[in-house]
């Protein structure tokens, strides 16, 4: 499950479904909607003497260097908020110069993009959105990447969207019962139609990435990363995105809200609404015994002024050029906390002390639980 963080806030077998549970969990409903003011207002919440935003590439698609992961503002990490505030947080992301932004159909399901689509409407070609597929609604929430399933659900996130193109289009999840060369080129179909921009991939193996590029250039990739999870300096993800000149886009850029700071040993997450609650890092033995990552945050954080979610995002943008987080959350003032990320220049001896000082921690518990784990793509 992609994006990202709070309190500060953002399967099993191959083919086999979700529980009721599970399903349930991933996709937390948003009430009925309710119309905010557009364009003008969106305006007048931008603050004044920011930083501007700076552009970043993802393969050939510009946006802004930090995104919005706009997941758990509808789902996943808490009960669903109230559609008022979304819009309004959305608007104001867009406001403060933030053009990307980050959902997906199973999100809800479906609410997060309806969502997206009514905030966005009054600024639709001024912003990029990403979306993804790979999930089967009908079905449980099964693994489904068949070109008769992708060319059904795109139209379905279009109308939903409010929109006639999907600037990028994730593949959710590698499904192992569809070779990705069949995939990419069923998207390179939506491409010659105009319904898709550019071509993504999320948590899948540098094996994969490379097939799919072979026949669709890929733009994105993203997987989960962040000071705290290095998975993607290991398994050749990073380093396949580099050779062939795809852009990154870490979701959980905050570790899911553990490198905020706000979340201790006595953190409580709500099994019914909050997936988190299922991950072993996020047991209370666990949040305590990754204490110390977060303290090296904090140190960091004194030294250059700053709180440890923006040193958290700072480092990500130190890293590489076509890397673009997209730090999720449902808060207006965490959400202006995480933007002054890129006021925080980390200089190249600051990124040594933190690699050096990191290197002698233990991450303790895994980033998924053993189910989510299945389902992600990796060489074996």
């Amino acid at each position: 499950m992609n994006c990202n963080t709070t309190p500060r806030e953002s399967s099993s077998q191959e083919g086999t479904a979700l529980t009721r549970r599970d399903l349930l969990t991933r996709t937390a409903l948003v009430g009925a909607g309710l119309a905010v003011a557009p364009i003008a207002w969106a305006a007048s919440h931008e603050r004044k003497g920011a930083s501007p935003m700076k552009k970043r590439k993802l393969g050939t698609l510009e946006v802004s260097e930090l995104g919005a992961g706009c997941m758990s503002i509808s789902a996943n990490y808490g009960p669903p908020a109230d559609r008022r505030q979304g819009i309004e947080l959305i608007r104001t992301a867009y406001a403060r110069g933030v053009t990307f932004f980050d959902t997906a159909e199973v999100y809800g399901p479906f609410t997060s993009e309806d969502l997206v689509g009514e905030a966005l409407a009054p600024f639709r070609d001024k912003v990029v959105i990403a979306t993804k597929f790979g999930f089967d609604m009908d079905n449980g929430g099964a693994l489904n990447s068949r070109p008769e399933h992708i060319r059904k659900v795109v139209e379905a996130s279009l109308k939903r969207l409010r929109t006639d193109r999907i600037d990028l289009y994730y593949q959710h999840r590698v499904d192992p019962a569809v070779p990705i060369e069949e995939v990419a080129g069923t998207i390179k179909d939506l491409v010659a139609q105009g319904k898709v921009l550019h071509f993504g991939l999320s948590e899948a193996s540098a094996k994969t990435i490379r097939r799919a590029h072979a026949v669709l250039p890929v733009a994105a990739v993203q997987t989960e990363y962040s000071v705290m999870n290095r998975d993607p300096e290991r398994n050749g993800v990073l380093q396949a995105c580099e050779d062939l000149g795809i852009g990154f886009v870490p979701w959980g850029p905050v570790g899911m809200g553990y490198l905020t700071g706000r979340i201790d040993s006595r953190t409580r997450l709500d099994p019914k609404t909050d997936l988190r609650s299922g991950f072993d890092r996020f047991s209370p033995e666990n949040i305590a015994a990754n204490e110390p990552i977060v303290d090296l945050l904090k140190r960091v954080a004194r030294q250059e002024n700053a709180t440890p979610a923006q040193v958290a995002l700072a480092w990500l943008l130190a890293q590489k050029p076509w890397i673009v987080p997209i730090p999720g959350t449902r808060n207006l003032a965490h959400f202006q906390e995480n933007v002054r990320a890129i006021d925080v220049d980390l200089a190249p001896a600051d990124l040594r002390d933190i690699e050096a000082a990191f290197a002698k921690l233990t991450v303790h518990g895994g980033r998924m639980n053993a189910m989510q784990m299945q389902v992600v793509d990796q060489d074996r």
